[in-house]
């Protein structure tokens, strides 16, 4: 059959292999799978017209069949009844209904050949399918998995870049720390050495300031008549 000829490549179709040789299977195998839903349609379609052939090769033999076991029926109700002309009549027409049979029983042999091989391909065809519906959701689903796994790893790029910049940071903070350090440290050096006079010195130095502003607050007190001594009269 033209249609068997035509579809002959369904049968030895790996769909699965297919796919693996697809350069980009998340696009393709929506459309692999639309030209497949075609060709089911097709299949479907004329594997219905050959079934429907079978049934009639069938019936047409069944029918024959009948008719022989007639006419055999007949033939022996005449040689019953004696009369062996009118069982050659009806022998003769149950030898051509069985040569009809021969040609009949072939055609339905074929029919029913043709059947099995639709019903096997429309079988394959739709088992095809559904693999390649399941392969799709499949592939779909790692692509989204691909595709966040690519936004974590330019975020975690990112995050290195941000921590490189931020120990740079760091590395800075600390030079800048031991510079100041070490200029703390310069100045202490360049400080000069005190002998003991000299430390003496300032502490009477600051005696003295102090007894200064004692005698200034004091004559102050009297300017304006607070003064302790002038209180204390005052009380006796």
């Amino acid at each position: 059959m033209a249609i068997l000829d035509r579809f002959s490549d369904i049968i030895s179709a790996n769909v699965n292999a297919i796919i693996d040789r697809m350069e980009d299977p998340e696009k393709m195998i929506d459309q692999y799978l639309r030209d497949m839903m075609d060709d089911l349609a097709e299949v479907k379609k004329n594997t219905a017209s050959v079934m429907a052939e079978e049934t009639r090769a069938k019936r047409l033999v069944d029918e024959n069949e009948a008719e022989v076991s007639k006419y055999e029926r007949y033939a022996k109700k005449a040689l019953e009844a004696g009369n062996d002309a009118d069982a050659r009549v009806f022998l003769t027409k149950k030898q051509e209904l069985e040569d009809v049979g021969t040609g009949l029983a072939n055609a339905y042999a074929k029919a029913h050949e043709n059947a099995m091989k639709m019903r096997q391909m429309h079988d394959k065809l739709a088992s095809d399918i559904e693999k390649l519906r399941n392969r799709r959701s499949m592939i779909k689903a790692q692509m989204s998995v691909a595709d966040t796994q690519e936004k974590l790893n330019k975020a975690d790029s990112s995050l290195g870049k941000s921590k490189g910049a931020m120990s740079n940071f760091e590395r800075m903070e600390e030079k800048a720390t031991r510079r100041l350090d070490e200029a703390n440290a310069m100045e202490e050096l360049n400080k000069q050495p005190k002998d003991s006079a000299q430390a003496l010195e300032e502490k009477y130095a600051e005696e003295t300031g102090s007894a200064a502003v004692e005698e200034e607050l004091e004559r102050m007190k009297q300017d304006m008549g607070l003064s302790s001594s002038d209180k204390s009269s005052q009380e006796e």
